[in-house]
């Protein structure tokens, strides 16, 4: 069978729509995934939200995400979803889930080849159900996400689409913070940043831990110098790359992924990150930006930004972090799915 013969379901969060029109990290690599599939002749149904976009086929059995309607019930939304995939398993080759771990407790019930993208693990109260379907199949985001026991096929770095990323070929004069506005991803720290430097930070992001940001965002913020302007979605980005200098990504825990390091870095914007989990992977330290240990290394980082080449950066991730690349990584994933099957 050729590629063109294979039918898969790709399994999308429905939190927001896919693509999400602003946040929405998983719904953007499920969406560039059967994006990517289809444009190379996969055969591709997209289960998502009924507003989604896709060039595949599109089934939904909610209408928008729970995220973006208040309307709708998260837990309702999500089995609805889930069950519908996988009452309609027989007619797919595979399905390619990237939902986590609730997904997981149904692959068991079906003969069709489930894989699981995992976007990391949110909880150790949730290995339990990883643990249990443990022999699944299963790709990493990044080689540092990985838990010990399961049944890891290969690491598949997340792809972006260029594209919408126009390289910024001089560089603007702000700091900028991109992201969940939560403790995890170190705004707090960025604000420290920026206040010992000198610059102008500008923040966008939902908030997603109000007591965070009411007690160590908020109080920092002036129309001046901290700014807090909500989350935006892609020509609001291009907006922020256009006037930055640097992207402050001072995360507080090992980092998954870091979709936002890769989406700057397309526009040639250097990247200052902590050295944890996958920063390290996707930032080329002295190349693409620079990884650092605390605040006072990220501020002598601010002075070496001319040392890096803004070209190099959109370079790297055309050749890592492309949709092409990682959906060359994907058939490859399915290739070897498809041999593991046809030998039961």
């Amino acid at each position: 069978m050729t590629k063109r013969d294979k039918r898969v379901a790709v399994l999308s969060p429905i939190a927001w729509r896919t693509p999400p029109r602003q946040y929405g990290a998983w719904e953007t690599v499920a969406s560039n995934i059967t994006e990517g599939l289809v444009a190379r002749g996969w055969d591709v149904t997209l289960f998502a939200s009924g507003d989604s976009v896709t060039r595949g086929h599109l089934h939904a059995v909610v209408d928008k995400g729970y995220e973006e309607d208040s309307a709708v019930d998260p837990k309702v939304a999500e089995y609805l979803h889930i069950s519908e995939a996988f009452e309609r398993a027989a007619e797919f080759d595979l399905i390619h889930s990237h939902y986590d771990f609730m997904a997981l407790t149904y692959t068991r019930l079906v003969k069709t080849p489930v894989l699981t993208t995992i976007h990391g693990f949110s909880s150790a109260k949730i290995m339990p159900v990883y643990h249990k379907y443990r022999d699944g199949y299963f790709v990493s985001i990044s080689d540092s996400d990985r838990a010990a026991g399961l049944n890891y096929v290969a690491t598949v770095y997340n792809g972006i689409d260029l594209s919408l990323y126009p390289l910024q070929e001089s560089s603007g004069d702000d700091l900028i913070f991109l992201g969940r506005i939560h403790p995890d991803k170190g705004v707090h720290l960025a604000i420290e940043v920026a206040r010992l430097s000198g610059m102008r930070l500008i923040i966008a992001g939902i908030i997603q831990d109000q007591a965070y940001f009411q007690e160590q965002v908020k109080p920092h913020l002036d129309d001046q110098n901290i700014i807090y302007i909500g989350p935006v979605g892609v020509p609001g980005k291009n907006e922020l790359f256009a006037r930055a200098r640097a992207l402050l990504h001072l995360n507080t825990i090992p980092e998954r992924f870091g979709l936002v390091l890769v989406e700057a870095n397309a526009a040639g914007v250097p990247v200052i990150a902590m050295d944890l989990g996958s920063c390290r992977e996707v930032i080329k330290d002295g190349q693409t930006g620079f990884l650092v240990a605390n605040v006072t290394e990220a501020v002598r980082a601010l002075g070496r930004i001319p040392e890096i080449d803004r070209r190099a950066c959109r370079s790297r991730v055309r050749q890592y972090f492309s949709i092409d690349t990682m959906v060359e990584g994907y058939e490859r994933v399915y290739t070897t799915i498809f041999d593991l099957e046809a030998k039961r």
